[in-house]
């Protein structure tokens, strides 16, 4: 085995994308750099860098990455803490491995799968230089000949030069969504926001501060409802719609550079009730400092009281194990958490009839949770197989 080089990167820090530490599968990874100096970066990270994280995610342990010359550029695995040793000369782990040239673009879930299966990675129907071998002899194709291929079910590539790595990147964004996403989510939202998404990557701007901005944008947003008069309100619904772009942009963010944290999901989740709260309550108050007939305050504390109870049972689904394999309570929550009610409020805006929008969510936030309440008490819910 070659000289190592000193890594003082402690294994107790080094978190998964839902915080906590990742089983250790105990399969060596040994990641093997074929080109000298960077290859180009998949949305502002290395490859190495990328497999790093995924193999530490899937659980290999140890992991090594064979070097010659200098190391490519590493942001996120040091920041991520991911123990590993660098070796001039490929090592011999005692027994079976996981190995992967460092020209491949891999997801922590496809190196699981392939570890589970003992498979190598298969892209177009071609063997690619990635995959388990149950005796590793430091010979990247020797080792990996033979054994079962298996197509990657995530994003994956060998990136051999500037155009691999452009189509790369552009397939690694397309593949950026949410279970929660809505049609103008998935139509507007994500396209108009992904630009911004790409040049964030590149400054320290953090997921959760986007998060927060997002936030803040919706709370102005409620204000402008709030003011009572037509300009005002259509002000408010398009700054609503703006935080609506940034609330995906931050997903977008965390997930394409891996800044995942559970305290950026509280933040999102938190951030979207108080926008909620503060955009009914809002238009309520607007609504009856212009004057509207109607019982508009009723209207707007019924649906902030309603928010209130929908997030009291949704967190009840999120801290139940069970609960969370429900799909019939996932897909109902999936399918009204999400913000493409901004568009109706920018037509109603437009038209001036914002008290149909109050009227629809003073009752239908009480029949969501309602609905899901009654999932998480069914005697015989949906489970994921």
């Amino acid at each position: 085995m070659g000289e190592k080089e000193s890594r003082p990167v402690p294994m107790a820090k080094a978190e998964s994308p839902t915080g906590t530490l990742p089983t250790r599968n105990k399969t060596p990874a040994v990641l093997i750099c074929e080109t000298a100096g960077d290859l180009p970066a998949i949305a502002s990270l290395t490859t190495l860098d990328r497999l790093l994280v995924a193999t530490f995610r899937a659980g290999c342990d140890p992991i090594y990455v064979v070097c010659h010359g200098p190391l490519p550029t590493l942001r996120r695995a040091p920041a991520l803490e991911v123990p590993f040793s660098v070796v001039t000369d490929a090592p011999t782990p005692n027994g079976p491995a996981f190995i992967a040239s460092t020209r491949v673009l891999l997801t922590a879930g496809d190196v699981q799968r392939l570890v589970e299966t003992r498979s190598r990675l298969a892209l177009d129907g071609q063997p690619a230089p990635a995959g388990f071998t149950p005796h590793f002899s430091g010979q990247l194709e020797r080792d990996l000949a033979g054994q079962p291929e298996m197509p990657a079910t995530g994003v994956a590539a060998v990136i051999s030069d500037k155009a691999s790595g452009r189509d790369s990147t552009r397939t690694l964004w397309a593949s950026l969504t949410s279970s929660s996403d809505g049609i103008v989510d998935r139509h507007f939202n994500r396209p108009v926001g992904r630009p911004l998404s790409k040049l964030l990557i590149h400054t320290p701007i953090t997921p959760n501060q986007i998060s927060i901005a997002a936030t803040l944008l919706g709370i102005l947003a409620a204000v402008g409802f709030g003011a009572g008069n037509y300009s005002a309100a259509i002000i408010g619904a398009i700054l609503l719609q703006v935080s609506a772009i940034l609330d995906c942009v931050d997903g977008d963010v965390a997930r394409v550079v891996f800044k995942e944290s559970p305290l950026g999901k509280w933040l999102d989740i938190v951030g979207d009730q108080i926008v909620h709260i503060g955009v009914f309550v809002g238009i309520g108050i607007g609504l009856w400092r212009a004057g509207t007939s109607g019982p508009v305050l009723a209207l707007a504390v019924s649906a902030g009281a309603g928010v209130v109870i929908s997030f009291a049972v949704v967190i009840r689904g999120l801290l139940n194990p069970k609960l969370q394999k429900n799909t019939a309570l996932q897909r109902l929550i999936d399918a009204t958490t999400n913000r493409d009610f901004s568009v109706l409020l920018i037509g109603l805006a437009l038209i001036g009839r914002l008290e149909w929008f109050l009227w629809l969510a003073a009752f239908g936030v009480h029949v969501f949770w309602i609905l899901a309440l009654s999932l998480q008490f069914s005697r015989r819910p949906q489970v994921a197989a």
